[in-house]
């Protein structure tokens, strides 16, 4: 039991906590902007092409209601602007990544004087370099 408070105060001290706070917040007002960009932008359009009718509506109904019975549907108008959402999200979220992939890789080349590089990565670059260096003398010292 001590092992796993210790584990949650470093977790929690560390950002992690933090980190995942803040992605969860930007991530529900994404979600937000996304909503607003489908129902008020995308989707007026496509209900156009189906005569004023707005697709969140339309559905396939399997039993009409009845007295004490309610109607039993299939709402795929919902389910088209759900898979709208969903597109517009994980295109933005691959734009995004795509992006932060390519400073990324930037970054990470020791070569690439455009970019600053990490520390970590230049020490390991002049390591691979001082070993090369090093394999070519012991080779030299063989022959």
């Amino acid at each position: 039991m001590k092992n796993f408070i210790q584990e949650f105060k470093n977790f929690a001290i560390k950002g992690n906590m933090i980190d995942m706070a803040i992605g969860i917040i930007i991530g529900t007002a994404f979600n937000q902007v996304v909503n607003v960009l489908v129902k008020k932008v995308i989707m007026p359009p496509f209900s156009l092409l189906t005569e004023d009718v707005t697709l969140s509506n339309k559905k396939y109904v399997l039993r009409e209601a009845t007295g004490n019975v309610g109607e039993v549907a299939i709402g795929y108008g919902e389910l088209i602007e759900v898979l709208v959402d969903f597109m517009i999200i994980s295109f933005t979220i691959f734009v995004v990544i795509k992006f932060m992939n390519r400073f990324r890789t930037k970054a990470e080349d020791p070569a690439n004087k455009e970019e600053t590089t990490p520390k970590n990565i230049e020490l390991l670059a002049n390591l691979e370099q001082l070993m090369k260096e090093q394999n070519e003398i012991l080779r030299k010292n063989k022959e």
